[in-house]
């Protein structure tokens, strides 16, 4: 009965960090994490491999389908849990849920007041999350059809116009796509409402008057983010189109910074068949 007081002390005073905390009980630390019985208290994750290389114990944490791209967005700067989601829009919320408790138990991550962090870690698993990225963009051809998603491209589109270079008064920004691959449902239209110090995306009409109007092909757009294309290259042969205010029209090349991933230098022979 001790322990099981104990216990209980320990996940009372965690109730309100989201994930859970940590405790000891004598010699043995519980992770106590919400909608957990006591009897189902994380002790260790199961192994898939059976093997105590470290690679392998690595891997049974970050190889899980989707935790790379959750840590991808915790890494950028995605804190609270529909942000997260917003980030990696194909999973379900009760995966993304147990994923980020899985990730709380091997202390890549924490909780509290409701925002996600990463652990010390979890930022040491977020550098090789960076490098994984680096590889990709250099050795992958990640575009295409197949993978296209609206909702990813606008989400990470948010978080790179260049505040400094905007103007002073609001400019608000709608984002047309097409191409948009056969069945899939994701929104065709985004607004942009650009206002110094923050940019935010919307999904409905925001109510202001629009001054610029981008008309897109998703294809030719993720191209253009990922740096396998200039802009004023897609706009010249029609794969981005531009109308509204001559001001928003000339600028809107350097409003935005594209992907972190654009500036990874590819080899020459790869690059033709990328863009090809």
């Amino acid at each position: 009965m001790r322990v099981r007081d104990e216990a209980n002390a320990h996940q009372a005073a965690a109730r309100a960090s989201g994930l859970g905390e940590s405790g000891s009980i004598g010699s043995v630390q519980i992770l106590y994490l919400p909608g957990f019985r006591l009897g189902a208290t994380v002790w260790a994750m199961t192994s898939r491999y059976g093997q105590f290389c470290p690679v392998a114990v690595a891997s049974e944490i970050f190889a899980e389908r989707w935790t790379p791209i959750i840590l991808r967005e915790l890494v950028l700067g995605s804190r609270r849990f529909n942000e997260i989601h917003r980030g990696v829009p194909r999973i379900s919320r009760a995966l993304l849920a147990k994923r980020l408790r899985d990730l709380a138990a091997a202390r890549v991550i924490e909780s509290t007041d409701g925002e996600y962090r990463l652990t010390e870690a979890g930022i040491e698993l977020g550098e090789i999350v960076k490098s994984l990225g680096v590889w990709g963009a250099r050795w992958t051809a990640p575009v295409q059809r197949d993978r296209l998603d609206a909702r990813l491209l606008t989400w990470d589109m948010r978080r790179r116009f260049d505040v400094e270079r905007l103007p002073e008064k609001r400019v608000v920004m709608r984002l047309d796509f097409g191409g948009i691959p056969a069945g899939n449902r994701a929104p065709r239209t985004y607004w942009f409402v650009l206002e110094r110090p923050e940019v935010d995306l919307c999904l409905f009409e925001p109510g202001f008057e629009v001054d610029l109007f981008v008309y897109a092909d998703l294809a030719s757009f993720a191209k253009v983010w990922l740096g396998d294309l200039p802009m004023r290259q897609a706009i010249r042969e029609g794969g981005i189109k531009l109308s509204g205010s001559r001001e928003a029209i000339r600028n809107f090349p350097s409003w935005l910074l594209l992907s972190t991933l654009a500036a990874v230098p590819r080899p020459a022979e790869f690059i033709q068949r990328r863009v090809a």
